[in-house]
């Protein structure tokens, strides 16, 4: 039975011209009710018609590119190459224009992730990029997948760049999935090759599959080199926080509380290295000649650091204009729909063999 905008307005408690106004965007609407309507309209799987539907067809020349923090240069990165591959291609638009590549910035919340991708199912996109790592929530997984699922039968591409595959591979979905263990590895690999035998770890958000990967890659190196000792010493030397600079600060200071001994950080990514150089110098501490710091996904300020970072590399440009075509349909998508990108260990001047060669 088709589902009217009369059962969106019952599902939702809301009038019929309640609904219509969050629909078309043209008054203003408070934002409770905005999301109680899109969530109704999401559950129902309602689909514009007559008038509204043809709205919706006009702006089919719509290209969705979600990320968690567009002033985070990690997305930022990403977003831009994209929107390059997606807009700068005359002749690609149903007009004979360029495609109108939209970024929405979902601030990691797993709820306006799902709010944006419904927007965009109901503007009839012609492709979704989503970048980032997923929430590691199971009601969040199967809600993202079925919605995925309903956008693809529609004929909207899926692109995941720098984000896990579904946990039921569908190959209507591209996948370009970093290699967040193997990069995690690598890194900690090179800092006990140097002598490192107390090294601390600053993770990301608990329940994030790019802080999981990578902190077992790192965890990986020392059980490898018969390092770590068991899951509480572990613990012990690892702290947990957003991805940003005041998060490497504060945790780096809390590593050395736990551990006055440590020579070497290993830091969620390069912006929390940064944090954690800081705290390390207000302590009168040198890097590396103290206490070695490494972090992640060689961002372009890195290099440019003093001392310089060294660091895990992520093409993110590579990527983000590989996943711009993908979703245009100018790339063929990977086999099996998923396709690993690489994460090279970049040595640079903030790591040396640790005070007194170990």
């Amino acid at each position: 039975m088709t589902v009217t905008l009369a059962d969106v307005a019952a599902r939702a408690r809301v009038s019929p011209a309640t609904v219509s106004r969050v629909l078309n965007g043209n008054y203003p609407v408070a934002t409770a009710t905005r999301e109680r309507v899109l969530r109704a309209v999401d559950d129902l799987d309602y689909v514009l018609n007559g008038p509204a539907s043809s709205l919706a067809a006009a702006t089919s020349d719509l290209v969705g590119v979600l990320v968690h923090d567009l002033a985070d240069p990690f997305f930022g990165i990403m977003a831009g190459a994209a929107q390059s591959e997606i807009g700068g291609q005359e002749g690609t638009g149903r007009a004979g224009g360029e495609k109108l590549a939209v970024v929405c910035s979902t601030g990691g919340s797993p709820e306006r992730e799902l709010t944006y991708l419904t927007l965009l199912q109901r503007q009839r996109a012609a492709a979704v990029v989503l970048t980032g790592g997923a929430v590691e929530d199971p009601a969040h997984t199967a809600a993202m997948t079925a919605k995925l699922g309903r956008l693809a039968a529609a004929g909207t591409r899926i692109v995941l760049c720098g984000r896990p595959p579904l946990p039921e591979p569908d190959q209507a979905v591209a996948a370009l999935a970093f290699d967040n263990l193997g990069g995690g590895r690598r890194l900690t690999e090179h800092l006990v090759a140097l002598g490192h035998r107390r090294i601390g770890y600053i993770a990301g958000p608990v329940g994030r599959t790019t802080t999981r990967h990578r902190m077992q890659g790192h965890r990986a190196a020392l059980a490898a080199a018969g390092l770590g000792g068991g899951a509480a010493e572990q613990d012990r030397l690892t702290v947990h926080g957003p991805y940003d600079r005041r998060s490497g600060y504060d945790a780096a200071g809390e590593l050395l509380r736990r551990e006055p001994a440590l020579t070497a950080i290993v830091a969620a990514n390069d912006t929390v290295a940064l944090g954690a150089c800081a705290a390390l110098r207000d302590r009168g501490l040198r890097v590396p000649e103290d206490v070695s710091v490494a972090g992640f996904d060689d961002l372009p300020f890195s290099a440019d650091a003093v001392p310089a970072l060294t660091t895990v590399r992520l093409p993110l440009v590579e990527a983000g204009a590989r996943a711009g075509r993908l979703a245009m349909g100018r790339e063929a998508p990977p086999p099996g729909g998923i396709a690993t990108v690489p994460a090279d260990l970049v040595v640079r001047a903030s790591t040396a063999r640790p005070p007194g060669g170990g």
